[in-house]
């Protein structure tokens, strides 16, 4: 059972005397304005309520977010932008009830996971984040929930209409051959919706602002997985790689001018507005890399390192990993020892290229031999050991069919969100208040 909250504010009139010849001072000076109620009601869904608590805790997620200090004044001309964001989700969240889909819990903790892993934070860092800010980590989990659950209605739907057929990927294949030698871009994106023409400026002042705290040092990943209301937002808005005739227009001519890390400015499109990062360039069919498959031992500190007083327990782990560093002869060695050590962090990182790490250890992984350990890396948080299983030249640009049809369903998924989003707002009963 719901149980919607009215609040009556009963204004009285003073009784009416003569007016005095000389002004009265009053006894007592006016009452300030009694602050807005936490549980005050900005907008009823479909029955449902959003509270002024939970758009104020969007808010405060979306500062803790970015990383930097945002004015008071700025987050309450982000309010109304943020109440259309979480009516949107309400009413995804209503979509994925209505089909009884569930979201088990594993599943939002492994994405989380994902995000801490992309920003470099440690597990439990994002919602320690949180809580330290004074954020509900309930907000993230909710919003992430939507997501995902929104994911599995989107697969539903597309089930009959959503396969991709041989003859599409065929074409692809045409397009991509005859464009062999052309640019490729690498994007990221953050999608800020704004059907209604009348709400254009919110969506612009929540774009713009989005983009301020971005040059200001904002992880990209982390405010696209956030606050971007396009499917890429699981994937920290990464779009992959495309060419400009997949693009919007006026996206596809920006990104062709834009040097490698730019940050766009809100760019108008269909259904709302575009933030576009260029994370990289290369040629259509070219791209050639080395590739390393790798296995690493992590021995944790249990205290940040001090480097002019390291404790005892930080020099043992020091003394693991030169031993280890002496004794591994193989890949199956580094795994065992991780194993050890608390598999604190995962023995396999996954394929790395070589030239896209930072310049000191793109000098020690370049200058291994395959199953060679490396010496014992100190880092702040605890001591490593890598050593490449094996390594190989690959054109990182061939498109296998596979590739292709996934990038078909991925056009496809965000078409559909977007218009069975348009839909349920169509027959949605919303009561939107100021």
């Amino acid at each position: 059972m719901r149980i919607a909250l009215a609040a009556l504010f009963l204004l009285s009139a003073a009784s009416v005397q003569a007016t005095p010849a000389v002004p009265v001072k009053p006894a007592h000076p006016p009452a300030a304005p009694a602050p807005e109620p936490a549980d005050g009601i900005v907008a009823v869904v479909n029955g449902d309520v959003i509270t002024r608590a939970d758009v104020d805790n969007r808010a405060r997620l979306f500062a803790l977010t970015t990383g930097q200090p945002i004015a008071p004044e700025t987050l309450k001309l982000l309010r109304p932008q943020i109440t259309r964001e979480l009516i949107d989700d309400r009413l995804r969240m209503q979509e994925i009830q209505r089909r009884k889909i569930a979201v088990p819990d594993i599943d939002v903790a492994h994405a989380i996971a994902d995000i801490e892993q992309r920003n470099h934070l440690p597990p439990g860092g994002l919602q320690a984040k949180l809580s330290g800010q004074g954020v509900s980590p309930s907000t993230l989990i909710a919003q992430i929930r939507t997501q995902l659950g929104w994911t599995r209605v989107l697969r539903q739907e597309l089930s009959e209409h959503g396969r991709i057929t041989d003859s599409e990927i065929a074409e692809q294949e045409k397009i991509f051959k005859r464009e062999q030698g052309q640019p490729q871009y690498r994007l990221g994106e953050i999608f800020v919706a704004a059907e209604d023409p009348a709400h254009l400026n919110d969506a612009r002042r929540f774009a713009d602002t989005v983009i301020q705290q971005l040059h200001a040092g904002a992880p990209f990943g982390i405010v696209a997985a956030e606050f971007s209301q396009s499917q890429t937002a699981l994937e920290g808005g990464s779009l992959g790689w495309v060419r400009p005739d997949q693009l919007d227009p006026q996206v596809a001519k920006l990104v062709t001018e834009m040097p490698v890390g730019a940050i766009s400015n809100p760019v108008r499109v269909a259904g709302g507005f575009d933030v576009v990062t260029l994370q990289e360039k290369r040629q259509v069919g070219s791209d050639l890399a080395t590739v390393l498959n790798l296995r690493q031992a992590f021995y944790p500190f249990p205290s940040q390192l001090d480097p002019q007083n390291p404790t005892p327990e930080q020099r043992r782990a020091l003394i693991d990993g030169q031993n280890l560093s002496k004794s591994a002869h193989s890949c199956a060695d580094i795994e065992a020892a991780n194993r050890a050590a608390g598999d604190k962090r995962a023995a396999d990182p996954g394929p790395v290229r070589l030239d896209r790490l930072a310049g000191p250890m793109q000098a020690l992984l370049g200058g291994l031999s395959v199953g060679q350990a490396s010496k014992a890396l100190v880092t702040n948080e605890g001591i490593l050991v890598v050593m490449i299983c094996s390594k190989d030249q690959k054109n990182m640009a061939a498109m296998t069919r596979d590739d292709i049809g996934n990038q078909l369903l991925q056009e496809r998924v965000e078409l559909g969100s977007r218009q069975l989003q348009q839909d349920l707002k169509r027959r949605a009963l919303i009561d939107q208040r100021s």
